[in-house]
């Protein structure tokens, strides 16, 4: 049982034995820092069931805490808020219990029960990934990672883009334009030289718009009449005819992008479990039309096309098949999410999508509702805002995104110098040092976008998130290195992960044990609001705990006091410990040295 829970029980036994009455629970939190106390025992929801002044009956129930169990040593009572001082044994004894888990806070795979998709990702096939992608599959593979944490089983997914005019436009640039050059040929990725081709198709269209309008064409009818364009469009119907040409260069350019798209995966540190193409999915949810149909959930208009009516929702009405009979995007992610569950023994599913989404996923969660599906209560839409630069937005046509890959390497050349000039390298093989700047880099990259709550826009700086002091990914890093050349200097033994609980502890020693309690709770309450933000700003504050705790007590390595040593260097492990689970939460990797 967890100090916290001991606390608890005892404060519903202290009701029941002064008051005769039983709570259900008792709201504990943590003390103000600028009261005198540990944990806060909150008096006033307990005056819907206790008559009398708060500040009376918080005194009371302090005094029988204090005489009744050996848990607290001193009480405050400021109104209706009883602040308690915790006795050091129960720290001790609590501190055994977390040091006796090795995979403290984090839970076990359940696999008896249904689990949860989360989609991330979902690239369109005619560019590279650039910085909005980054900070959807940090964000995705965060919340998967997350949300196994408590428990669940989770398929991480997601569904590539390849198909439509998009891919189309980098296929005709190409037949046009390319030469027959390859990903071999050119030294370039393949998602890099498909990349090229969709943006040298956008210049040559944006020409001959010029041209037409020259001519006296409205800009509407030269973006519609432009050669390319009508190209583009040829070679879709094509492509949806089984045309064996085309079929063979979207499946050539496609295979480009593919192998492109998972080496920048495996060097951002994501990965999946089943992946959707929309070339298959994009027929599907059409026979589900029907069923509306015959529910009443949709109806037919007059030309043959199919809606749904949301207006009594505070929606609108929604096409879901068009009068020729071809699906929409609400009608494949229709058909896409009830496959899903076809395929995968899931309950709930995640969609990491930006929030120019919010409208569409509200609209494909209710109509989902209304089919009947009882899953359709565990959708949820992790919907995230645009990430800008110092120097501006970003335009995949014009070829001004922030590549991916570029990006990843700018990070890791930026670690390299900072963590020169620090120079703390010694005894580190050129390899080992190549492999520690790419992980500062991507540390500092992975923190910076998740320690921003997912629902706000937020601006990257590259050169403030590699910074080795405040509140970035490197400052908890470097703490994890400092942690594991403490416990290399002094020789600390990992086999006697027991500590003495008659010790006299400082502020410093329990504030970072109050910190390690916390990470169980942090853990499913980031799982419940899907935020990796939680856990970022959790390990911040983790890690100044323990800095704090390292500044002001005795250096570890010259304590006499033999049981205070092996207990602060405990703590020392187990912070360590905790760091370095929380940063695998968000894909981050820890140093030994650094």
């Amino acid at each position: 049982m967890t100090l916290f829970q001991q606390l608890e029980n005892a404060s519903k036994e202290a009701v029941k034995s002064i008051f005769s009455i039983e709570l259900e629970n008792v709201e504990i939190t943590l003390t103000r820092k600028d009261q005198n106390g540990d944990f806060t025992i909150m008096v006033f929801p307990m005056l819907r069931h206790i008559k009398g002044n708060p500040a009376a009956i918080g005194q009371q129930i302090g005094e029988y805490l204090k005489e009744n169990t050996d848990l607290v040593t001193d009480i405050e009572v400021i109104k209706g808020f009883l602040n308690i001082t915790v006795a050091a044994t129960a720290f001790l004894k609590d501190f055994n219990r977390i040091l006796s888990d090795a995979n403290y806070g984090v839970k076990n795979q359940d696999t008896t029960q249904p689990g949860v998709m989360v989609e991330y990702s979902s690239p369109n096939t005619n560019k590279p990934l650039h910085l909005g992608h980054v900070r959807n599959n940090l964000l995705g593979f965060s919340v998967a990672n997350i949300i196994e944490a408590t428990g669940r089983t989770v398929n991480k997914t997601q569904i590539i883009n390849d198909r439509g005019i998009h891919i189309c436009k980098s296929m005709l640039a190409w037949e046009q334009y390319g030469d027959g050059e390859t990903p071999e040929s050119t030294g370039l990725k393949g998602d890099k030289l498909v990349g090229n081709y969709y943006v040298k198709f956008d210049q040559e269209y944006k020409k001959e718009i010029a041209t037409l309008i020259a001519q006296g064409k409205t800009e509407e009818e030269a973006k519609k009449e432009a050669p390319s364009i009508l190209a583009a469009q040829e070679m879709l119907q094509k492509w949806e005819q089984g045309d064996a040409e085309v079929v063979a260069l979207w499946e050539k350019m496609n295979s480009w992008v593919y192998d492109g798209f998972e080496t920048t995966y495996r060097n951002l540190g994501v990965n999946f479990d089943s992946l959707y193409y929309e070339s298959n999915t994009y027929l599907l949810g059409k026979d589900v039309v029907q069923e509306g149909l015959d529910k009443g959930v949709f109806e037919k208009d007059p030309d043959g096309s199919v809606w749904i009516d949301l207006t009594e929702d505070g929606l609108d009405r929604k096409i879901v098949l068009r009068s020729d009979g071809t699906a929409v995007y609400m009608t494949q992610d229709i058909g896409t999410a009830i496959q899903r569950v076809k395929d995968h023994n899931i309950n709930s599913m995640v969609y990491t999508v930006g929030n120019e989404q919010d409208y569409h996923f509200k609209v494909l969660f209710l109509i989902l509702k209304k089919l009947g599906f009882d899953w359709a209560e565990n959708l949820y839409h992790l919907s995230y805002g645009m990430v800008e630069l110092p120097s501006g937005k970003m335009k995949s046509r014009e070829g001004t995104v922030v590549d991916a890959d570029e990006l990843m390497e700018e990070m890791t050349s930026t670690a390299k110098t900072i963590a020169q000039e620090q120079g703390k390298l010694e005894g580190l093989s050129e390899d080992e040092k190549e492999r520690l700047y790419n992980m500062i880099g991507l540390g500092a990259l992975k923190y910076f976008m998740l320690k921003v709550d997912p629902k706000k826009n937020m601006m990257f700086d590259p050169a403030e998130s590699v910074d080795f002091q405040g509140n970035t990914g490197p400052f908890i890093q470097y703490t994890h290195a400092r942690i594991q050349s403490i416990l290399k200097k002094t020789g600390f033994d990992s086999n006697k992960l027991m500590t003495a609980t008659n010790l006299e502890l400082t502020d410093k020693d329990t504030a970072v044990i109050m910190s390690l309690q916390q990470y169980p709770n942090m853990i499913q309450t980031a799982a419940d609001k899907y935020s990796p933000a939680l856990i970022a700003n959790y390990v911040y504050e983790l890690v100044k705990e323990f800095n704090s705790f390292y500044q002001n007590v005795p250096k570890i390595v010259e304590e006499n006091n033999a049981d205070l040593k092996q207990f602060r260097l405990l703590l020392c492990y187990k912070t360590a410990a905790v760091v370095k689970s929380a940063c695998h939460l968000m894909g981050i990797e820890v140093p030994e040295q650094m």
